[in-house]
């Protein structure tokens, strides 16, 4: 079993910036892939970025620029640098990370920016 946890959400302003966690623990031999998705209110869940085991990394267009998403494999730990944030950027953020073919999800974190 494999438990996620995120972390780092908050209220900041537009143009500001804000980081997110993401801790994952529990029987993790390596993770293949650690993701960023985020829901806003009455919208679908949605992709933000993603880092693969081998460094590489894929961002939605939404975020490209802004967005800078990075891991510590030996902590297994993740995070998603945000910069000038803008008010459609607020959304519930969730981790997402696949151990062994399976996908394992945090509970989320709230992140809202005001204009």
């Amino acid at each position: 079993q494999v438990h996620v946890v995120e972390s780092g959400g908050g209220l900041v302003q537009a143009g500001g910036s804000l980081r997110v966690s993401c801790a994952a623990s529990g029987n993790i031999f390596s993770i293949n892939f650690m993701g960023w998705y985020r829901q806003a209110p009455g919208k679908q869940r949605e992709f933000v970025a993603i880092i693969i085991r081998d460094g590489s990394t894929h961002y939605a267009d939404s975020v490209k620029g802004r967005f800078t998403i990075s891991r510590d494999n030996a902590k297994n730990l993740g995070y998603l640098q945000m910069n000038s944030l803008k008010p459609e950027d607020t959304a519930v953020y969730y981790c997402a990370v696949n151990v062994q073919d399976t996908e394992y999800w945090g509970q989320g974190t709230q992140v809202t920016v005001s204009s």
